[in-house]
């Protein structure tokens, strides 16, 4: 029995060492959820602003076009996969790889009809040990990235669609909502899709040298835009999920804690009550 309740207590120790380090990692996680939950929200007016712009060049009286925005016969695809490098955000990576293998396994009946341009160690690791396609990867990404961490995968699959190696480009990442809740989502990059513009204002703009030269650099520059701004969606939807994760791990752990305490208490008072009686015993035999 002695050796049982000793079990127990250090099984009650393990698991409050290993609550103290989930508690944490959960406040780490909140901590820098804020400030990645700005950057992520701070981006989205400007890539907005960007849209409103690139479509009021495009959709102008002129017919201005751009090969970035000309829809072709698919023959091979590429897609952005944006995961974490770490684990211990729960179900963070898991739906989101699976909703791209999906979309996969739709769409391609061989791997030669795509290549993936994957940010994160386990993205990467998971689509090579499966054997797929990873053209290019980048891994430990910070949780504050800066564009210039992914500007070579960026501009590798945007030029790889204006060369017509790729004929269409998907961003696959997880869409922060907020801390408990990251959409998994896969959207058409390229080709843009034309957006009418809102004639009910009027604006007369002058292009310089000419709308199409402005075109020209502006496209490339959005799409990378865009996929910054997935990234920093990202990160924000992968310290949610670490938040979260944690956050149950750590009742979780209060919950063992006093499940344990409650069967160390009482196997503590059967020892007790088992000495008493065999004192009790002892002393009766010597009377």
């Amino acid at each position: 029995m002695a050796k049982g309740i000793r079990e127990i207590k250090r099984q009650i120790k393990s698991i409050q060492n290993t609550r103290q380090i989930t508690k944490a990692m959960e406040m780490v996680a909140s901590a820098k959820l804020r400030k990645a939950q700005e950057k992520a929200q701070a981006s989205r007016p400007y890539v907005e602003k960007l849209k409103e712009v690139v479509t009021s060049i495009a959709s102008g009286s002129d017919g201005v076009s751009h090969p970035m925005l000309v829809s072709r016969e698919i023959k091979r695809t590429a897609y952005i996969v944006i995961t974490s490098d770490g684990g211990l955000v729960g179900g963070y990576n898991a739906n989101l790889l699976r909703m791209v293998m999906d979309e996969i396994k739709r769409k391609h009946a061989s791997t030669e009809e795509y290549g993936l341009f994957v940010m994160g160690r386990k993205g990467r690791d998971y689509f090579i040990r499966r054997g797929l396609p990873v053209v290019e990867s980048v891994t430990d990404l910070s949780d504050t990235p800066k564009f210039a961490d992914i500007k070579s995968l960026a501009f590798a699959a945007v030029q790889g669609f204006e060369l017509e190696q790729y004929d269409e480009v998907y961003l696959c990442y997880s869409r922060f909502i907020n801390a408990i809740t990251q959409r998994p989502t896969v959207d058409r990059l390229l080709p843009f899709d034309k957006v009418e513009q809102n004639h009910d204002v009027k604006a007369e703009v002058e292009y310089e040298p000419s709308p199409e030269a402005v075109l020209e650099v502006l496209l490339p520059k959005y799409a990378e835009t865009l996929i910054f701004s997935a990234l920093l969606e990202g990160k924000a939807s992968e310290l949610g999920a670490k938040m979260t994760a944690m956050g149950s791990a750590t009742k979780n752990a209060t919950k063992m804690i006093n499940e344990l305490t409650l069967t160390y208490n009482r196997a503590r008072q059967a020892a007790i009550t088992q000495e008493i009686t065999e004192i009790v015993a002892g002393a009766n035999a010597q009377g």
